[in-house]
């Protein structure tokens, strides 16, 4: 709840109107480790075109929040649609090749950098592109390493393992006073 009322959406949706690669229209999105669902409606909010995203995410209760929430936000506030399905990042139950975006913030914290990126190279098409919001080095990322236990990876191995299967296309660091800058950069890359 905290990141819906803190601003943090809101600086989700000017980084994708601004950010985002072309999108075809109703182009096939994933939102690998969705959480309460903020990344994906502020998605749904910020393009231009209509877009079909699949929010996925390993916890049952955390799926049920993005549900309710974006099922409640996408009848006056979004374009395209969402579904939603309960899976492992590390064993994604989707076809290679399958979406043409995926995004993905606070999910590769808690498995193998190496392992994830592969799961996730796999799934996109070529030329694809991947949007990543790594948690970074911080205070402020130190206690929420406590409170969620999770595991900030040092940038070089985020840069490392991204350029493995991608090309980094751009590095995003948001302005300090807004919350998500205390925390996140984004990523966009292209699979090779």
């Amino acid at each position: 709840m905290t990141f819906k009322v803190n601003g943090y959406g809101r600086s989700l949706e000017r980084y994708f109107e601004t950010h985002l690669p072309p999108l075809s229209a109703n182009a096939r999105v994933l939102d690998a480790g969705c959480g309460t669902g903020l990344l994906t409606m502020a998605l749904l909010r910020s393009t231009a075109r209509p877009l079909r995203i699949t929010a996925m995410d390993l916890s049952a209760s955390s799926l049920t929040a993005a549900r309710e929430y974006v099922t409640a936000q996408e009848r006056t506030h979004a374009r395209g649609a969402a579904r939603f399905a309960q899976a492992n990042l590390l064993q994604l139950p989707f076809a290679d090749e399958s979406f043409e975006l995926v995004v993905t913030s606070g999910a590769l914290e808690y498995v193998s950098l190496a392992a994830g990126f592969a799961e996730l190279a796999r799934v996109i098409a070529p030329g694809g592109h991947l949007v990543h919001l790594p948690v970074r080095p911080s205070f402020p990322s130190k206690v929420l390493e406590l409170l969620f236990r999770f595991k900030t990876h040092p940038p070089a191995e985020v840069s490392g393992h991204t350029r493995r299967y991608f090309h980094i296309l751009n590095e995003h660091h948001f302005a300090f006073p807004e919350p998500i800058g205390w925390t996140k950069l984004a990523i966009l890359s292209q699979k090779r």
